[in-house]
């Protein structure tokens, strides 16, 4: 009897594509939909502020430290095989994730969901990858993006929608119909390239626990350091000196062992070294501002959960919308124009937000989002597309993965310089207004001392929105150090179709 699970030699590229974008959305936006939900779990469990952000700091710690593994674990597991257990893994954490009853409890499971949930991303982007033509890669990397850019608006949309009008749990089990769709079609689907070797040399352990340490450690201090009071803190001093130590023993090791568990190797090419460094500024965009804005649209422009996400969608839909279009012109431009274009639109809705007042509604900020929607459409295609085109293929898998974690540590290091230039900022435009206020209109104190509160973040707020336009417009010149990809010739295109046959 055929078993049913047994990978076709010609899977239609639309089943894998499909198969690999379920568990790529199923994951970003879980990564996204909880932080709308944190005060209610807070709530149910009887957690405190610090407790609770474990629930969402604990899954960015596990997911950061299975990324870079991608390449090794993909080679000693199987392709199939390792996307499968990712997939098993997120879908059943995802389900205990919704029977917790404390907190530590629902931070542990998070935990298992983040190894999980890490992996999912850059498999997916390698298995597309290797999946469609190079004259396609384009749309490939274009439905991609679209998962990745567009689940960070959903997340909080669907989240607030829930935690609205049901309970928190459901934010977890509405993984699982997905999970399980997605696990069934990868054993179905999903091909194992015979490229893909196993890997030799065994398990490092000293090269694991090394990256493991740095990496939880480094991810650590940029999650808490702000809340910590950064080095004011011995724990936030300790792990800076763990990060900084492993990372770098972890580096040099890498670079002379003969089979390393991570291939740094991947640098020497230049179209990925600044590709990577462009991705890490990515990052920091847009990561830092995902979080700036849904603070301020609730804590300034006072909209609810809901609102928030409402607000969001916009840039998500242009995005996508925009994505499809540069995917099918990719092959008839010099996409390093796009990446540029990409940078200076997203530094100009930026800038904009700069420009907001607290009497600012939902129409103030729709335009800004939709322009930077559009400039993020433009970047992220020919961005990755231009940084994986030179990598040999047998290297994809290790090179996504790479290219995934740092375009996440730059979100981290965004979200850790944002946060602690917001709470600077506010305090020195605290100082500023209270220095010069007088009350003619006979306001109490308690009501002059809530107005000066909200000028002073509004002020912090502008100053963010118009540091990271700022940020995008200086690494734009970074952009004409890419070497753009050969376009496929007539031969090359037989070749590959032979090959693929």
């Amino acid at each position: 009897m055929r078993n049913p699970f047994r990978h076709r030699e010609q899977a239609p590229v639309g089943l894998i594509t499909i198969t690999v974008m379920l568990g790529l959305i199923m994951a970003i936006i879980d990564a996204t939909i909880v932080n709308v939900a944190l005060t209610t779990i807070g709530g149910n469990l009887g957690a405190t502020v610090d407790e609770v952000a474990w629930v969402a700091t604990g899954y960015i710690l596990a997911s950061v430290i299975v990324m870079p593994l991608n390449g090794w674990l993909t080679a000693l597991l199987g392709r199939k095989m390792f996307y499968a257990i990712s997939l098993g893994v997120f879908t059943v954490a995802s389900f205990l994730c919704g029977t917790a009853h404390s907190i530590w409890v629902l931070v542990f499971y998070r935990i298992i969901q983040g190894l999980g949930g890490g992996a999912l991303q850059p498999t997916a982007q390698a298995i597309l990858f290797e999946t469609y033509p190079q004259e396609k890669r384009g749309n490939a990397m274009a439905i991609f993006g679209m998962g990745a850019m567009v689940g960070p608006a959903i997340g909080p949309t669907l989240g607030g929608y829930i935690v609205d009008n049901a309970s928190w749990p459901l934010i977890f089990y509405i993984n699982i119909p997905i999970g399980i769709a997605a696990f069934l079609m990868t054993l179905a689907f999903i091909p194992n390239p015979k490229f893909i070797a196993k890997p030799k040399g065994g398990i490092d352990w000293a090269a694991l626990g090394l990256l493991t340490a740095g990496l939880a450690s480094l991810q650590y201090v940029l999650e808490r350091g702000e809340r910590d009071d950064w080095f004011q803190s011995s724990t936030i001093q300790l792990l800076t000196v763990v990060a900084v130590v492993s990372i770098a023993t972890f580096i040099i090791k890498s670079l002379h062992d003969r089979y390393p568990i991570v291939d740094l190797m991947v640098f020497k090419f230049r179209s990925f070294s600044i590709g990577s460094t462009i991705g890490v500024i990515m990052g920091f965009g847009l990561f830092g501002t995902a979080l700036v804005l849904p603070l301020f649209f609730q804590s300034i422009l006072n909209f609810t959960a809901f609102d928030t996400g409402m607000a969001l969608l916009p840039g998500a839909i242009s995005t996508a919308v925009t994505m499809l279009f540069v995917g099918r012109i990719f092959n008839r431009i010099d996409s390093r124009w796009s990446i540029v274009a990409g940078m200076l639109v997203f530094a100009w809705s930026t800038w904009l937000l700069g420009g907001l007042t607290v009497q600012a509604g939902y129409w103030d900020v729709f335009w800004p989002r939709l322009i930077q929607g559009f400039g993020l459409g433009f970047l992220f295609v020919p961005l990755t597309t231009v940084s994986l085109s030179d990598v040999p293929i047998h290297e994809l898998a290790g090179a996504t993965g790479v290219f995934t974690l740092l375009r996440q540590l730059g979100g981290s290091f965004g979200i850790a310089i944002l946060t602690t230039m917001l709470t600077h900022q506010s305090a020195v435009a605290w100082n500023v207004l209270a220095s010069g206020v007088t009350n003619a209109h006979g306001y109490s104190v308690g009501t002059l001392t809530q107005l000066v509160a909200q000028q002073s973040a509004m002020i912090a707020y502008d100053y963010l929105f118009r540091v990271c336009a700022i940020v995008f417009v200086l690494a734009t010149p970074l952009v004409f150090f890419i070497t753009t990809p050969k376009r496929p010739t007539a031969t090359a295109m037989g070749s590959q179709a032979a090959a693929a046959a």
